[in-house]
């Protein structure tokens, strides 16, 4: 009773000093949140190496910690290439847009298409763009952070629905009074927290097996009753053609979808200058790449020490692969419950998925604020801080509506909504930034076009496919009506959205345009830091010499 005791006392300590500090650092932050450029672009304030730090901590969820550890720990060489995945998208991110999409007085994608194209009518297309993105996002995370309280607490499967209650009021209150800056604060904060507790735990993993990462994967390898497969590409989707078209649409979507998410891109535009935007870069993309190391060490440790029979019995999908192996290392214990290890990491991860969910219903609730409730430029002072207010309540109704549909999702595998999300970010965003930002031409209409044209393709064929039916951890695994053979459909989608934005731009060429509107940056040429810029109108008259020296 005494270690039972301590653990869980341990674990309600932790999780209290987080809260605690994280609602002060928001209401640090809130002093100055009443106009939008406080509240959507505080993390200016951050500097390059906050900012940095705050891109690493929104782009770490619980998928990152959770699922790539079971994918590692189930499939081996899947796994790891997921993890390798993850890190390359976000270099991606860092490396191609963090400098583009810098830009003072945008807040969201909706803006900066916006003033890209000179179209604002691109702006309610971005929207529904971004909460079909983030909304199924926000309620996996959101589903997962109370089943990971009561894991935490010990408590029954009964409180699943106030635990999820409780994250989300803590997230509104993270969103609506902490702001751009608060929620960075609390990123920074987890980002150091999570990072050290798997660093930790990938230790003990490897002083089982004498600091060896040879003896490690080959005991990973015995545990998981593969043989060789364990070692090749192919145990998640299979090892014949489909499979082998699904792996590469997985993570291609994986490293797209990721890349462009909004609640990511969102941190990149209040970055100052192209200085900025390269510091930030490796203080994003390096805690990143020690995290995934340290879930691919702590996935082979599951598969070695707990074995696949247990995993697959406990999870199908390995979601609780990071829990079971937290117990094995701690067997003296007897039981997660009494295992102070278990408090740690239990906590760490609920931190995660609580920033996660505070950032993701932020971006959404800017979207609403900015992409389908626009104030005139010359409102004034009174109409700025009516904004904000706007802003604040939908943060409350996207926090309310996501603990609605969480509370419908019980039981159900949340990987279906999960590949959703990332299918439709991976379609529909990437086609519409690289278009805008590289090729000379693109138009508003060719945004329309990517936005209505490709989302219901990526709905239809996950409707279809075998993430819906027709496989034990499917979302209804006791029918069968799949007909499309992917698990994922961004072979198919992806190439879709980037047609779909040349075809819509081809058709829509020189409509809606200003005609002082600058021209968008040409295709193939050298990218300049100033390149987004507005050069100053010609005058028209000429302009005399001692006047041109002046």
């Amino acid at each position: 009773m005494s270690a039972a005791f301590d653990a869980r006392s341990l674990a309600l300590v932790v999780f209290l000093a987080f809260v605690a500090v994280s609602l002060l650092l928001c209401g640090v932050a809130a002093a100055d949140q009443d106009d939008p450029e406080h509240f959507y672009a505080g993390g200016a304030a951050l500097g390059p190496v906050g900012g940095g730090l705050a891109v690493a901590g929104d782009y770490v969820s619980a998928a990152t910690l959770l699922s790539t550890t079971g994918a590692v720990a189930l499939t081996g060489a899947d796994g790891i290439l997921f993890a390798c995945a993850s890190v390359a998208s976000l270099a991606l991110v860092m490396l191609v847009l963090a400098r583009p999409l810098r830009r003072t007085g945008v807040y969201t994608l909706g803006d900066f298409l916006a003033e890209r194209l000179a179209d604002p009518s691109v702006r309610r297309a971005l929207g529904i763009a971004t909460l079909v993105v983030l909304f199924p996002l926000l309620v996996v995370q959101l589903t997962t952070a109370g089943r990971i309280m009561i894991a935490m607490f010990g408590l029954p499967a009964g409180a699943l629905t106030g635990c999820t209650v409780a994250c989300g009021a803590l997230m509104v209150c993270y969103s609506a009074f902490g702001g751009m800056r608060g929620t960075g604060y609390i990123q920074i904060l987890k980002t150091f927290v999570v990072v050290a507790v798997i660093l930790l735990l990938a230790g003990q993993v490897l002083s089982r097996f004498g600091w060896s990462p040879a003896s490690l994967f080959d005991a990973a390898q015995r545990g998981s009753g593969q043989g060789g497969s364990y070692a090749l590409p192919g145990l998640q989707f299979g090892h014949d053609l489909a499979g082998r078209l699904d792996l590469l649409g997985f993570l291609l979507t994986l490293v797209l979808g990721a890349a462009c998410m909004p609640h990511i891109t969102m941190r990149l535009h209040p970055m100052r200058g192209a200085r900025s935007a390269r510091r930030a870069t490796g203080w994003a993309v390096g805690p990143v790449a020690l995290l995934c190391t340290g879930v691919v060490v702590i996935g082979l440790g599951a598969s070695a020490l707990v074995g696949s029979k247990l995993l697959h019995a406990s999870d199908p999908g390995g979601n609780t692969a990071l829990l079971l192996v937290t117990s094995a290392l701690d067997p003296q214990a007897g039981g997660p419950r009494h295992s102070m290890l278990f408090a740690v990491v239990a906590c760490a991860v609920f931190a995660t998925t609580l920033s996660t969910v505070a950032g993701i219903t932020l971006a959404a609730a800017s979207s609403l604020a900015r992409d389908f409730a626009r104030p005139g430029r010359s409102a004034g002072r009174r109409s700025m801080a009516h904004e904000v207010r706007f802003a604040r309540w939908a943060v409350a109704g996207v926090g309310a509506a996501a603990v609605l549909l969480s509370a419908q999702t019980y039981g159900r595998n949340p990987q279906v909504m999960l590949a959703f999300s990332f299918a439709a970010a991976s379609s529909v965003l990437p086609p519409v930034l690289l278009y805008a930002l590289f090729r000379r031409g693109f138009t508003a209409g060719g945004v329309r076009w990517a936005v209505y044209g490709t989302l219901p393709v990526v709905a239809f064929l996950m409707a279809f496919s075998p993430a819906v039916s027709g496989t034990p951890i499917a979302l209804l695994p006791d029918s069968d009506f799949h007909w499309f053979p992917l698990q994922t459909p961004g072979l198919v989608t992806i190439p879709t959205g980037f047609l779909l934005a040349y075809l819509g731009s081809r058709r829509h060429r020189g409509a809606h345009r200003r005609p002082d509107a600058p021209p968008p940056h040409a295709g193939g040429e050298a990218f300049h830091e100033d390149a987004f810029d507005v050069a100053p109108p010609k005058p028209p008259f000429p302009v005399a010499p001692w006047a041109r020296r002046r």
